[in-house]
Formats: C-alpha cells, sequence, structure tokens
C-alpha cells in the first residue's frame, strides 16, 4: 500500500490542539502532518503584533511545541513571507495540501490569496477551516440579506442558528514526517523576552500562563467561581470577577466553542446565568463580522461624519494618559494595570478609552495604537470595533453624549478603592471619600496620607464639566447623513 502523502498543518491563531478542525484534517488518514508556524511580520504591515502581543507569542508558541512533540510530530517554525514560506515547505515535503484556521483580518485574507494561489500553481490545495469562530461573518444576514451593522439582532440571530457544534478532542498521536525540513529557533525569532535584554515583561508571567494549558486552567477557575455572579463582578476592577480568556482566546489557545459548551455545562439548571458571558463571546463574534465587511474598521471611522470630528492631538496629554498620569484615579490606574501587566479590566478600558477620546479630544486611532502595542489581548476585530464603539463612530455605537464621568465610574464601580489603592499606590492612604477625587480633600488630609497634588500625583488634566462640554459642543457641529439614520433604524430592527 503507498504511503499518504503528508499534510502541513499551518498554525496561525489557533495555538492549541484540541477543537482544532485544521490539525485534525491535516493528520485524518494517518498520513503524515508537518505542522508549522510562520512568524509574517511583512504581510502584516502595521498590524504584526505589538510588543505585549509578542511576549505572550513567545511562550505560547513554546507550549505548542512541547505539546505536538509530545505526540510526535514537532513544531516547525519559521519566518518570511508565508506565500514564499508555505509552498516552499510543500515542495520540500511533497505535501499534497497544507490545512489552517480561517483568519478574517484584511491583510491575513489577501495572504491566504496569494498563498492559495502560489500553491494551486503547483497543483496543491490551501484549505480553509472555521477555527476562531463560532460562525462564518458570511453566513449570519439579516432579513433583507445584508450584514448586520446593530450587535443586538446580530447575536439574536446567532443564537437563532442553534447551539455550536460540539468541540473537537485533541488528537491522541501523529504521525510525524520521516525528515522534516530544518527551523527556526524560538530564540532566532523576534519575539520577546529577547535573551541578554532587560525583560521589561517580567511581571506578566506573575499572572498569566500562556499556551492551551494555561487557557484550560484559566477557564477551569472562571467555572468554579465567578461565572455565577459575572453580571456583577465584572465590573468590579478590584475582584477577580471576568474571565480572563480573552487573550487565550485571541491567540486560540481555546476556542470559542470551547468556552460556549463548558460555560453551558457548567449552568445546565439556570442558563440565565450564562447569559452576560456568552453575550460577551458574541460581541467577539460581532466584531469579527464588522471586520470582515468593513474592512476599513481599524483606521477609519464607520460612520462619515464623524471623519470631520475636531480631534486636537497633543502629545503631552497623550503620554499623561498612557503613563496614568491624567489626575482621575481610576483612569491612572487603568493604564497603570496596563503597563505592568499587559492587560486592563473591561470596565476601567471603557472609562479609560471614553476619557481619552470625550475628555482629551485625542483621536480613537491613538488609543487603539497603544492598546495594540501594550495588550496581550490585542485583537484587531475586537479592539478597533471597542474604539469606535465608545468614540461614537461604530456603526453600534454609544451615543457621543453619553460621556462617562470619570469620578463617579471609579465611585460606583471601586467604592472602596481597593483598585485604585492597588495601581496608584501614592494614593493609598487617602480615605474611600477622597480616593477617587483627591483635588477636592482637605489639605490636612492630604497631608495626613502623604498625598503632594501636583508633585507626587498629578492634579487633574482637564476639568470634567469643562471637558464634556467641550465634547458634546464639538459633537453638534458633525453633519448628520439622512441615509445613515435610514440605514440605522433598518439594522436596529433588522
Amino acid at each position: 500500500m503507498a504511503m499518504p502523502r503528508p499534510a502541513l498543518a499551518w498554525f496561525r491563531q489557533d495555538l492549541r490542539l484540541a477543537d482544532n478542525p485544521a490539525l485534525r484534517a491535516a493528520a485524518e488518514g494517518g498520513r503524515p502532518v508537518l505542522p508549522v508556524f510562520v512568524l509574517d511580520d511583512a504581510a502584516a504591515g502595521p498590524w504584526a503584533a505589538g510588543g505585549a502581543a509578542r511576549w505572550w507569542l513567545k511562550s505560547s508558541l513554546a507550549a505548542l511545541g512541547r505539546d505536538l512533540a509530545a505526540r510526535g510530530a514537532p513544531l516547525l517554525l519559521a519566518r518570511g513571507r508565508a506565500e514564499i514560506v508555505i509552498p516552499a515547505l510543500a515542495e520540500a515535503t511533497g505535501a499534497a495540501e497544507v490545512l489552517a484556521g480561517r483568519l478574517y483580518e484584511p491583510w491575513a485574507r489577501e495572504r491566504d490569496r496569494r498563498v492559495a494561489e502560489a500553491l494551486g500553481a503547483a497543483g496543491r490545495d490551501l484549505r480553509l477551516l472555521t477555527s476562531t469562530l463560532l460562525r462564518e461573518p458570511e453566513t449570519v444576514r439579516s432579513g433583507t440579506g445584508r450584514p448586520y451593522a446593530v450587535y443586538s439582532p446580530f447575536a439574536k440571530s446567532v443564537i437563532g442558528m442553534g447551539e455550536p457544534e460540539a468541540p473537537l478532542p485533541a488528537p491522541d498521536r501523529l504521525r510525524p514526517l520521516a525528515t522534516p525540513p530544518p527551523g527556526e529557533a524560538l530564540d532566532s525569532l523576534p519575539l520577546y523576552p529577547v535573551p541578554g535584554e532587560p525583560d521589561w515583561a517580567r511581571d506578566f508571567g506573575t499572572l498569566w500562563q500562556p499556551g492551551e494549558d494555561g487557557a484550560t486552567a484559566r477557564l477551569g477557575r472562571f467555572l468554579a467561581g465567578p461565572v455565577t455572579g459575572y453580571a456583577n463582578g465584572r465590573n468590579d476592577p478590584g475582584t477577580e470577577g471576568t474571565s480572563g480568556l480573552s487573550p487565550h482566546l485571541r491567540w486560540g489557545e481555546i476556542s470559542p466553542r470551547q468556552v460556549w459548551h463548558a460555560v453551558r455545562g457548567a449552568l445546565p439548571k439556570d442558563p440565565e446565568l450564562a447569559k452576560p458571558f456568552l453575550g460577551e463571546i458574541l460581541w467577539r463574534e460581532f466584531s469579527y463580522h464588522l471586520l470582515f465587511h468593513r474592512p476599513e474598521m481599524p483606521d477609519r471611522a464607520l460612520r462619515d461624519r464623524f471623519a470631520a470630528f475636531p480631534f486636537q492631538p497633543d502629545a503631552a496629554l497623550l503620554q499623561a494618559w498612557q503613563r496614568g498620569r491624567t489626575g482621575y484615579p481610576i483612569v491612572d490606574a487603568g493604564m497603570r494595570q496596563l503597563w505592568r501587566f499587559g492587560w486592563m479590566h473591561n470596565r476601567v478600558r471603557m472609562i479609560a478609552a471614553s476619557f481619552l477620546v470625550k475628555h482629551l479630544l485625542q483621536p480613537w486611532q491613538a488609543g487603539s495604537a497603544w492598546f495594540w502595542d501594550t495588550l496581550v489581548d490585542a485583537d484587531l476585530a475586537s479592539n478597533s470595533a471597542s474604539w469606535q464603539w465608545i468614540a461614537g463612530s461604530g456603526t453600534d455605537a454609544a451615543p457621543y453624549f453619553r460621556v462617562f464621568n470619570p469620578v463617579l465610574q471609579g465611585e460606583k464601580f471601586d467604592p472602596e478603592g481597593r483598585y485604585v489603592r492597588r495601581f496608584v499606590p501614592e494614593l493609598a492612604r487617602l480615605p474611600d471619600r477622597w480616593i477617587h477625587r483627591p483635588w477636592e480633600a482637605p489639605a490636612a488630609v492630604l497631608a495626613g496620607a502623604g498625598v503632594a497634588l501636583g508633585r507626587g500625583y498629578p492634579r487633574p488634566a482637564i476639568d470634567h464639566a469643562a471637558g464634556r462640554d467641550r465634547a458634546l459642543a464639538a459633537l453638534r457641529g458633525l453633519p448628520r447623513a439622512a441615509a445613515e439614520a435610514e440605514a440605522e433604524a433598518e439594522d436596529a430592527v433588522a
């Protein structure tokens, strides 16, 4: 009997063995499989992984490599243009086809087109399978056959399609190539930390365990506790009330199908408790739906009228925000948490993003770029959709006139100041009454707490009322397109 021709399993944003349709298809029939990861920064261009994400990727690739080697087929690492590297590996190994999880970023879709073309010229195929979403974007349509622009009807439509398919098990064994081609050493790839250089991400590892095992453990902790109180717990940045799964989902160390079914299974007698968290999974789906149908989303306002918004770029204000020196404790705590751990609590992300765009009038693209470089879970679809939502320029956006008051938000969601005290230690000794408004504290209280406003901790970069009024005045000057209003009304009832 003839030996079956090998296949390449091309890992991208699905760095796991379980529920990996591409890996399963590559290994079907017992054929030899070569697992491959290609670092292709040139194709991604400005959307190549940022610094924090590169820290995560290095650790995740190390974990994936160990898991694959334990099953018999080591991971081959390469770098360069995928449309050159992948066809060359297929030629060198005699692979009949290349299998991969489908991607939706504009640059990735164009790259896959080039790879498929190069493989096809040699009589080989690129087969893409659903791996990172519950549903393919083309399959979710409104009653008029159009893509959705509003989250609620989109989510209702996805739910109406029925439960996602059950996750696939991880393969027990993989048949390796007898003589696989050489690859790169992990430390030779331009990822972080760089051997021999200072480790700016030294605290990341105290919070995160990249890799499939880390994802499984994180999901287990969530199901063992926070999931039952998620509706309220997700808004308290001072406690572990969220799942912490976003970076694992971003790199595909766990699939949305696995998470969906695990949460459903953990709450069989009270499915209503699952809805708030599953809604977050659907928001992620919606973000990809938007990116697929509106590929300009990472760069340009989705509502045309917001292209004319009179932002006032200011390098000093932007840097104060980036470094957690705005004078608003809840904002500063969030930005410092981000800098230290590569992650920020979601409620605080909204507060900090709103403050940058609306109080400081800085372009949302500047905030998005900072998050892209500093978040371990930086995801082009979710990052772009969320920034456009908070800025008011997205198709399904918070009304621009909703300007978060950072003081009231802090007092509501961090009433005892636990979160602020942890990440803004220079305010730690302030009484609860003043922790979110230190500039209003009596001089004796400040002195007793060791707070020197303007020296140890900054005064507010802008008065809240003045910032809000300025933002609303800028909004009033924007045009309103009748066609846009009609489209919103149609999507709202789709």
